[in-house]
């Protein structure tokens, strides 16, 4: 289970690491913004949401520093020393890397479908022959889908992206 955890996490990370470095970069994390809210987000605020969560200083993210900004923002900073606004910061970035994969529903109605999933995936992953299929995606939602009803909410979502923090 744990073995799986991660294979989702690295998903998730491999699709913000569009060129392949295993960093995220502050234009990364800027493109996939604006893809998953459909306008532009300002080069200053995914320096922002980056930074608040870049432990090495570097201006970089890796995947365990991008796996705790996940975790922050579903465990609300209490435990991290963390400050509140560094918390709204993170849970944000998380929603709208949520809304990258989820269709359409508002915040509580949004979910993420196998369909979804794979729609997003094969934008991000462009021409790759890493392309998931239908099954594939089935597969991956059922390990964190919580209540069984076969799609992702933002809860379920938040478990998944701290999984292997």
């Amino acid at each position: 289970m744990v073995a799986e955890a991660v294979v989702q996490a690295s998903s998730v990370f491999a699709a913000f690491d569009k060129d392949g470095d295993g960093k995220v970069s502050a234009a990364e994390l800027r493109g996939c913004m604006t893809v998953a809210l459909g306008e532009d987000v300002s080069e200053e605020e995914a320096a922002a949401i980056l930074a608040t969560a870049d432990a090495n200083g570097d201006g970089l993210l890796d995947q365990e520093e991008f796996s705790k900004l996940g975790a922050a923002a579903s465990h609300g900073g209490a435990d991290n020393g963390v400050a509140a606004d560094d918390d709204e910061v993170r849970r944000r970035c998380l929603k709208e890397a949520f809304a990258m994969y989820a269709t359409e529903g508002g915040d509580e109605g949004a979910r993420i479908t196998p369909a979804s999933l794979m729609r997003m995936l094969g934008k991000l992953l462009g021409s790759s022959t890493e392309k998931m299929e239908l099954e594939e995606c089935r597969a991956m939602i059922c390990r964190f889908d919580l209540d069984g009803d076969g799609v992702l909410s933002f809860d379920e979502f938040m478990v998944m992206m701290m999984a292997n923090v």
